[in-house]
């Protein structure tokens, strides 16, 4: 078998590096044409300002990397806790934070509807088991504070088991915080306007429908009672070793930026000193015969 010399295969191993560094930049446009396949806010946005989106979304990512890195070097625990009303573009912002992490560190946690085991069990038990180890970044998609939101609205919990969790999340959090792991509230903050504008959007949208469950038109109508429970639960969980953090949300674009960023600030990680990655020569085997794929096996080329 012949090497390909190395004088001309350097010139073709550079393009290939920059169309997988294009390929990467591509996720994040699929995102975006997602965005505003049937427009909305993002089809307003100025030209400079998604020049400028881009190019901070890939700066910050470079440093969510960082942080990823800190936090296994350091064995730090990082809660990340995403509420807000439906369609207020938790999800997204989740999206961006996890697209270029390792998944073994840094997870999602979006737990279902209680079965009927776990709605005999302590209240936070089911949480407890999705919190992380050593090393690792956990965020919340909706969280513990479901019984504050949606059970409250919704009448799933009786007032008892209500005021009983106010009267335990803070003493949760701070015995967590005491154990060492880092808990940061985001509530992600729309207008009565924007999310009837999203609901709409996904109702007329084949590839988002999945998206609008019974529940979330039913908390269309409640739009009165979220917000007093939202400014409940603020009032009453809001302590010092876990404050809550308000991220406005209607202009999608900046609420992830900003919270990326706020994100960022609030952990102490520095960037850490790698050895340098050397890639070992192949070794060609005189001996090695590749065998041929059948035709049957191989996926058609349709594209």
């Amino acid at each position: 078998m012949t090497r390909t010399p190395p004088d001309d295969r350097l010139p073709r191993d550079r393009i290939r590096l920059r169309e997988e560094v294009l390929d990467d930049i591509d996720e994040e446009i699929e995102l975006e044409l997602d965005d505003v396949r049937l427009g909305g806010q993002e089809d307003c946005d100025p030209l400079d300002f998604r020049k400028t989106y881009f190019r901070e979304l890939l700066r910050l990512q470079g440093e969510l990397v960082k942080l990823q890195d800190w936090v296994k070097e350091t064995g730090h625990r990082l809660v990340v806790i995403c509420e807000g009303r439906d369609a207020a573009g938790k999800g997204g912002v989740i999206k961006r934070i996890t697209q270029r992490l390792n998944p073994r560190i840094c997870r999602v946690a979006a737990l279902p509807a209680p079965n009927d085991r776990e709605r005999t069990q302590w209240y936070f038990q089911r949480y407890v088991s999705h919190l992380p180890a050593a090393g690792e970044i956990v965020l919340f998609d909706r969280s513990w504070y479901n019984r504050a939101g949606v059970e409250r609205v919704m009448n799933f919990c009786t007032d008892a088991e209500y005021e009983e969790f106010f009267r335990s999340v803070p003493e949760f959090e701070r015995m967590l915080v005491r154990s060492g792991i880092q808990i940061i509230k985001y509530w992600f903050s729309i207008s009565d306007d924007e999310q009837e504008l999203r609901f709409r959007a996904r109702m007329e949208d084949p590839l988002k429908q999945w998206k609008l469950s019974p529940m979330d038109l039913e908390s269309r109508r409640r739009w009165e009672a979220y917000t007093l429970a939202k400014e409940i639960m603020l009032e009453r969980s809001n302590i010092a070793e876990a404050p809550w953090w308000i991220v406005p949300a209607v202009n999608k674009k900046k609420a992830r930026l900003n919270c990326i960023s706020h994100l960022l600030s609030q952990v102490p990680y520095e960037e850490i000193e790698k050895p340098e990655v050397i890639l070992p020569e192949r070794v060609f085997n005189p001996d090695y015969l590749r065998q041929p794929v059948p035709d049957d096996m191989i996926v058609p080329e349709v594209y």
